[in-house]
């Protein structure tokens, strides 16, 4: 295989490779639904921050006790369990829509017991590229295909949704949804892997001993401490899209969907580009130029006053957060030891998902009594100077 998609030479992964595509793709257009539903029945901002808060919130507090099932279980039947659950919440969300019984307090609390499946499915689907490969020389690169997946259907789905929804409407959109997740019940169930043989302590035990090696190691904890940051100040921008594309650009569903969908061109932009490199040589260097570079877009995007601009400026802080996370996940995936493998991994979730509806429900409440445009120019600036000290800080702990 290619440098590029070396990582699909492997059987296993290959299978998990395309039931993930088909299945984020619809994931995505659910996502892009059920926030337009929400803003459609309230037309409130703080509502799509409390949307945010409710889908993610689980995952800062249950995703540790995800990463001490991951590195205990069987990661393959976990992973069925999970996609089996989120296919049950998208099929009662669609019933819902389409009998016109849903409200913005109904769709709050939907968000959040997915996110309480979430908070269990994530770790185990950011660890399990390591037995799926045959060759431990390509995780790097099966790390930045799950990211490349991630943001390709980041860029199919949100513009599907547009459409769907201007046309037939938000249920089909879940509809669509819960059957792609037949694609990759499939594939796992097509995958042969073995047990991990994680040590029997208790609970408590193991969850104690997996902060105690994150807080030992400072580059990982370095990344982690990044990765928060970008989630709480940048990251919600995501949720705030609806507010831009109806009452700041004037637009409809398809205008929120090409929003989306030119932050997921940049993101897919950036998995590429981490994807085409066969090494993780200067990763660090990327980081630390995109940490920055997300501030300044957002600060950008914020103070953008025509519609034509924001989608360029989209693209740009999309390929930034991209480098900057799944940069950051590969630095930690190739440093962590396998037996914290699926604990790290859990409290990277926590600080990339798990701090995100923080700062959803932060911008939103600021949004709502400053405005929308000045509340993320605050937060561009912030997150660029965030970004300048990691890079020093990094660049030190290099030499």
């Amino acid at each position: 295989m290619s440098t590029f998609v070396r990582a699909l030479g492997s059987r296993n992964y290959r299978l998990y490779f395309v039931g993930q595509l088909i299945s984020l793709a619809g994931t995505w257009m659910q996502q892009i639904a059920m926030v337009w539903l929400a803003y459609r029945l309230s037309g409130s901002a703080f509502v799509l921050g409390v949307i945010g808060f409710a889908s993610q919130i689980p995952i800062l507090l249950f995703a540790s006790l995800g990463g001490v099932w991951t590195d205990r279980l069987d990661r393959r039947r976990l992973l069925m369990w999970t996609q089996s659950l989120a296919m049950l919440q998208a099929l009662v969300l669609a019933g819902l829509a389409w009998r016109g019984w849903v409200s913005a307090e109904l769709l709050v609390f939907l968000a959040f017991l997915l996110g309480c499946v979430n908070a269990v499915d994530v770790p185990a689907r950011q660890v399990i590229a390591v037995q799926l490969v045959d060759n431990p020389d390509d995780l790097p690169n099966a790390i930045a295909l799950n990211s490349l997946i991630m943001n390709a259907a980041r860029f199919v789905g949100p513009v599907l949704a547009g459409f769907i929804v201007a046309v037939v409407g938000e249920a089909a959109c879940f509809l669509l949804n819960a059957v792609s997740y037949l694609a990759v019940l499939v594939a796992l169930g097509a995958i042969h892997i073995s047990l991990p043989r994680g040590k029997p302590t208790p609970t408590l035990q193991a969850l104690g001993e997996g902060y105690r090696y994150v807080l030992g190691h400072r580059r990982i904890r370095l990344s982690l401490m990044l990765v928060a940051c970008i989630s709480f100040f940048a990251t919600p921008y995501a949720v705030m899209m609806p507010l831009f594309a109806k009452d700041i650009f004037g637009g409809d569903a398809r205008t929120y969907g090409l929003l989306v969908g030119s932050a997921g061109v940049g993101s897919l932009l950036g998995s590429l580009f981490l994807a085409s490199r066969d090494d993780t040589r200067r990763l660090g260097h990327w980081v630390g130029l995109a940490a920055p570079a997300v501030g300044v877009c957002l600060a950008l995007f914020a103070v953008t006053p025509l519609r034509w601009l924001a989608f360029p400026v989209l693209i740009a802080l999309g390929f930034s957060v991209i480098i900057a996370i799944a940069g950051s996940n590969t630095l930690i995936q190739t440093r962590v030891d396998e037996n914290f493998r699926g604990r790290v991994m859990a409290i990277f979730s926590m600080a990339f998902l798990g701090i995100a509806p923080l700062g959803s429900l932060a911008v939103g409440s600021l949004a709502h009594g400053q405005g929308i445009r000045s509340t993320l120019a605050v937060c561009g600036l912030i997150t660029l100077v965030a970004g300048v000290i990691y890079r020093s800080v990094a660049a030190r702990e290099e030499r």
